[in-house]
């Protein structure tokens, strides 16, 4: 097997396993890496609070750095909890003629709200570690303890970061989380540049113990794999906005992101497409689906755990269509990004109703408003004369922003069963299905095709 690319943090031990030394090294194993360690403090913690916090001498945590620098070819390095002055004199000596890039988090308090940073440490930290960091990441409160200044507008971090970068670092990324935005903003300053935005959507949890630390993990990971630093950086947020989505609870505090979301997300891609084309074999040979389908062609769309974009989301390459003589037939075969109209809806859908894993696209013609509303099934209608200039109506775009757009204004969108579009010149109105899962989209269709079949009306 080819070497992995050995990242080092330098960290302090989170017994709660959620932060410090724990995130790191989930980071940089799911990430490809080979995570070597050097522990500067022990803390007993857990997801509400930090007891207490046991260092070892300055002289063995340069011991342990030493001895794993003499051996092992270390490609990057990332530092977090350094707790003292000693112990950071000790670590930034031998660190003095290091031949890898170094992310320095300046970690000063837990996001319990612990303390993880001696007072006497923050001068040290500035006047020995500043220096040696490729990338310093503080957030807003670190970024405002060094700095000395209170930072409340974008011109506040833009100055904060000039005062950073003077105290040495070759570059730093200022990070956003703990500001009141829609969106993430961590904001990129090298010497004599402009600031560069790297943002993320917002993510609703609070499952946020650890984030700093599994950042500056995945961002050195990227830097020991030859990532250029922006490429690094923006693969880094887009790893913690994943394990944000997939984070859960594990005691009584909030929890940790999930750092092994992309391994869950990978696991499921064959049972999705799996499920697609089971699926398909159900309704090919389903008496009276012609019924429910639009004359055009329609889809599934089926996404993977924790999805993102329509690489995540599978349906049929070519679709379900009518043939002449009034028989279904499954086009092409299960893959993901085939399904642009209802893919693209179901992922608009799933950022207000993340439990939603499912869609299709059914007929919008009279009969099935019938059986849907016999079902007291709602249909919540996109706004085809309402959509702005820039929506067009191929390739999704439409269902994209009708479908977010519509979930977000209705008074409870947890009612809503499907999302119907009414059509337009050259279009035709559908109706989309949404369901959590396969076998409640099955039943959903079943229940349909069933008070159809009592009821046809008029198609």
């Amino acid at each position: 097997m080819d070497r992995l690319p050995c990242v080092l943090t330098i960290a302090g031990s989170d017994s709660g396993g959620g932060a410090g030394i724990q995130a790191d090294l989930k980071t940089i194993t799911m990430l490809g890496g080979y995570g070597a360690s050097v522990i500067t403090a022990l803390t007993a913690q857990n997801t509400a609070a930090v007891t207490g916090i046991h260092a070892p001498s300055a002289k063995f945590v340069a011991l342990q750095l030493k001895t794993v620098l003499d051996d092992i070819k270390v490609d990057a390095a990332k530092t977090g909890m350094l707790f003292s002055a000693p112990i950071i004199e000790a670590v930034a000596a031998l660190l003095r003629k290091k031949t890898f890039p170094l992310v320095v988090d300046p970690v000063c308090v837990a996001t319990s709200g612990g303390k993880l940073l001696q007072d006497d440490a923050v001068e040290a930290m500035v006047d020995r570690m500043f220096p040696l960091a490729d990338l310093l990441t503080p957030n807003l409160p670190e970024a405002e303890l060094f700095t000395g200044m209170k930072i409340e507008s974008r011109e506040d971090v833009f100055l904060a970061g000039k005062l950073l970068l003077k105290m040495g670092p070759k570059a730093v990324l200022i990070k956003g989380g703990h500001a009141e935005s829609l969106a993430v903003t961590d904001w990129y300053m090298t010497p004599g540049t402009d600031p560069i935005p790297f943002m993320q959507r917002r993510v609703d949890t609070d499952c946020t113990h650890g984030t700093g630390c599994t950042l500056s993990s995945a961002i050195a990971t990227g830097l020991a794999k030859g990532l250029d630093m922006g490429v690094a950086i923006l693969r880094g947020q887009e790893y913690l906005n994943l394990a944000l989505r997939a984070g859960y609870r594990i005691g009584q505090g909030g929890g940790p992101p999930n750092h092994l979301a992309p391994w869950i997300k990978e696991r499921a891609r064959a049972d999705v497409l799996a499920s697609v084309d089971d699926l398909g074999r159900r309704l090919a040979a389903r008496p009276g689906l012609k019924a429910m389908l639009p004359s055009g062609r329609a889809n599934v769309a089926v996404a993977v755990p924790f999805a993102d974009s329509l690489s995540d989301v599978a349906g049929f390459s070519g679709g379900f269509i009518t043939t002449v003589r009034g028989r279904v037939d499954v086009v092409g075969y299960p893959e993901f990004g085939a399904s642009l109209c209802a893919a693209s809806l179901l992922l608009a859908a799933r950022r207000v109703r993340p439990e939603v894993h499912c869609a299709m696209t059914l007929s919008g013609g009279g009969a099935l408003l019938d059986a849907f509303k016999a079902l007291d099934m709602e249909i919540a209608w996109m706004d085809w004369d309402g959509r702005p200039e820039y929506v067009t109506g191929g390739n999704g775009v439409f269902e994209e922003w009708g479908g977010l757009e519509t979930l977000k204004a209705h008074a409870d969108p947890e009612k809503v069963r499907a999302l119907g579009d009414p059509g337009g010149l050259g279009r035709e109105p559908a109706v989309h299905v949404l369901a959590a899962d396969m076998p409640e989209l099955i039943a959903v269709l079943r229940e349909i095709a069933d008070e159809l079949a009592e009821n046809p009306g008029e198609v």
